[in-house]
């Protein structure tokens, strides 16, 4: 998970600040030192780190922070306020033309960053806003580029306009934007093509696209994952072509997060987008402050409701609502739950955006695969047996352990801890609500789950 290393240190950093009652200079000093090295592993640029810590230390040696009844929390604040100002303070939205006009995006990138991937996320994501967007297959080089850009397009349900891959880029999108104005789209994507390096003629073909179409924003995707290269990328094509905003993919894995902390710094242009994960649907809106909390291990819980409000309709959300508030689910809605997590990204994804729940790993278990331990546990019931939990007599685990490939020890776990959840659950009505909270009645389950073998 991003971050998640840079997030540990920081942590247990402000941990030894919290246990002082005050602070010394020499104390805020030594902090900042540990966090100036934290910062370096996770690939922040150096001339950001030395700008971000000279800023906190200055704030933080002052008589009002020192004087404070509780000055570590008082470093914490600073540091946090100093990592938002430093991605950017404000969340920067894409700036569209009035709907009976079309907006012409330019997506660019180096080849594997996932620039066409993205252009269909980012279409899908527009056209559920009521927009009627358009793709247009501009990378003529690479092979397959085109199919994928269609396959992608056919999933969220956006038409791709294609020439095939004797015609020019430039012919293309002019074509495409001419398409575009004769069928009523009002959003047009150019799925530029992406190289393994930054060159002269790569560049002088998006030249050439921009002074043949009226492009209004020119969108570089980048790889968070390979963290200072992101943000030299950035640079060069800013200088070169002109960007606009920033889409960093792969900030699920294991990257160190540097591109995220320092591309604002480095070029002055915002984050727009962070790619999440692989699923067509994991293309999360850049929140400067969210990402600051979690780095700082305080969670996102902003970001947890919405996942929820997605991935649960309002009337699902008050059904799951009155069954847990009488208790009187069984092992089928247990898996509709459970599908529920898997949407929102798996119990860990859940547990990383969860206030304080970073510092409590080494106390819950938490392994997103032994929950398909538990699915096969569950599918190899019966629907009787699913919806009677009761049923479950020893000859039916054993039957029911054969089928799963466990041992029998783990259902009758699941069975003993599947009763225990249903008891805690029913003491949870304030995680169930409208629907802002209805939408979260699947983690009044997901919070009994604490305690379930996975």
């Amino acid at each position: 998970m991003a971050f998640e290393s840079l997030a540990d240190k920081l942590q247990n950093v402000f941990k030894s600040l919290r246990g002082k009652g005050r602070l010394t200079e020499a104390d805020v000093k030594a902090a900042l030192k540990e966090v100036r090295m934290a910062l370096l592993e996770a690939d922040v640029s150096f001339k950001v780190v030395k700008q971000f810590i000279g800023s906190v230390q200055e704030r933080a040696v002052g008589q009002d922070v020192l004087n404070s009844l509780t000055p570590g929390q008082m470093v914490i604040k600073i540091v946090n306020e100093e990592l938002i100002r430093l991605m950017g303070s404000e969340t920067t939205e894409l700036q569209l033309r009035p709907a009976n006009e079309i907006t012409v995006i330019m997506m660019i990138g180096l080849q594997g960053a996932g620039k066409t991937t993205t252009t269909a996320k980012l279409a899908g994501k527009f056209k559920a806003k009521g927009r009627k967007p358009l793709l247009a297959a501009c990378d003529v080089y690479r092979p397959a580029a085109i199919k994928q850009l269609q396959v992608n397009g056919e999933k969220v349900g956006v038409p791709v306009f294609a020439m095939g891959e004797n015609q020019s880029p430039v012919d293309i999108a002019k074509a495409a934007y001419e398409h575009a104005k004769k069928e009523g789209y009002n959003l047009l994507f150019l799925d530029t093509a992406g190289r393994l390096q930054i060159d002269e003629e790569m560049m002088d073909e998006l030249v050439n696209i921009k002074n043949a179409v009226t492009v209004d924003s020119t969108i570089l995707v980048a790889d968070a994952m390979t963290g200072q290269d992101a943000v030299n990328v950035a640079g060069s094509f800013n200088e070169k072509i002109g960007v606009d905003g920033v889409i960093l993919t792969k900030l699920d894995g294991d990257t160190r997060g540097g591109a995220a902390l320092s591309i604002r710094s480095v070029t002055g242009k915002p984050i727009l987008y962070a790619g999440m994960g692989e699923k067509l649907s994991d293309l999360e809106q850049f929140y400067p402050d969210r990402m600051a909390s979690r780095i700082l291990g305080m969670g996102d819980i902003l970001s947890l409701i919405e996942k929820a409000e997605l991935d649960v309709s309002e009337e699902k959300a008050r059904e799951m609502s009155q069954k847990i508030r009488k208790a009187d689910f069984d092992f089928n809605d247990f898996l509709d739950q459970m599908n529920q997590i898997k949407k929102m990204g798996g119990m860990s994804g859940i547990m990383s955006l969860m206030p304080g729940m970073s510092q409590m790993k080494g106390n819950i278990d938490i392994d997103d695969k032994s929950m398909s331990r538990i699915e096969a546990i569950i599918l190899s019931m019966t629907k009787a047996e699913r919806a009677n939990p009761s049923l479950l007599n020893p000859s039916r685990k054993k039957r029911i352990a054969d089928g799963a490939g466990v041992d029998i020890s783990e259902v009758n776990r699941l069975v003993k801890q599947f009763e225990q959840s249903k008891k805690l659950m029913k003491q949870l009505p304030g995680l169930m609500g409208g629907k802002r909270r209805g939408g979260m009645a699947g983690l009044g389950g997901l919070m009994g789950r604490m305690k379930m073998p996975f």
